[in-house]
């Protein structure tokens, strides 16, 4: 079977990305022709070399674009990887009809080791890790190509918290938190609060979710689980050379950025 012919059966089944090893499996073709075949659909614009040995089907609705959806191909490139991972961040959010922010970017935590970040013409895909795996709060959604696995609203919440100084700054994505926030259930945020390790990103959760308004409900379940423990003052935003000052309020959070959100 030629690639080409192996491609159209993909896009049969609704698969959109595939690996050498795959093609070399089911074309018994040498590496020398798979490589030639693969150039010239590349040249032509019918795939796109993802990383090395992956590649996706660009079919002809994206063809201008040349690019795919991040969930038509996530859940095929992680098990390539034989790594676990997540759609999240600004990706989720958009996801969980937070998009506000139109982004063009891509965004996937997965276990450490960091991936490289993938950069080409058109994909724009940014890695970042997690150290304790958020089994709780993934979830399971469907697209053309089958399920893809996301941050439900409440991590997808903490995360951008947790990695605001990567992302553009708290008010980045304090209207994309705001919007989260009408996704946000009680036992999504109680699945979080059993596991979250990290105890300034759950303070700074606990004292926006108070600034926006939200739900007492839900500020008092984090405010318990805080005060089960001690916890110290730290800054709304993370400074390397600045330490909290005075803190005014139960969150023992220091104020150090005018909030500003552009919803």
């Amino acid at each position: 079977m030629a690639t080409a012919g192996y491609i159209k059966k993909l896009l049969s089944v609704e698969e959109y990305s595939f690996s050498v090893d795959e093609l070399r499996r089911e074309t018994g073709k040498t590496d020398t022709s798979i490589k030639r075949e693969l150039d010239r659909l590349s040249e032509k614009g019918d795939v796109v070399n993802l990383r090395k040995g992956f590649y996706l089907i660009i079919t002809p609705r994206y063809s201008s674009a040349q690019k795919l959806p991040i969930q038509l191909y996530c859940e095929k490139l992680f098990k390539y990887l034989d790594r676990k991972y997540y759609v999240g961040l600004f990706s989720a959010a958009r996801f969980h009809g937070a998009g506000h922010q139109q982004i063009q970017r891509d965004y996937l935590l997965t276990e450490k080791p960091k991936l490289n970040d993938i950069s080409k013409k058109t994909i724009d895909i940014r890695f970042f890790t997690t150290s304790r795996w958020p089994d709780n709060n993934i979830q399971i959604k469907k697209s053309d190509a089958g399920t893809f696995k996301i941050s439900s609203p409440a991590l997808t919440i903490a995360d951008l918290i947790h990695h605001q100084t990567k992302l553009g700054g708290i008010n980045r994505m304090l209207a994309t938190i705001e919007e989260l926030t009408e996704e946000l259930t009680e036992s999504d945020l109680s699945k979080l609060l059993s596991v979250y390790p990290n105890k300034s990103t759950l303070q700074r959760f606990g004292f926006l979710l108070e600034v926006l308004g939200i739900e007492e409900e839900l500020q008092e379940m984090i405010y318990a689980e805080l005060k089960s423990e001690n916890f110290f003052p730290v800054l709304l935003s993370p400074k390397l050379e600045e330490k909290p000052g005075a803190v005014h309020n139960k969150w023992k959070i220091d104020v150090n950025v005018k909030l500003e959100s552009d919803l």
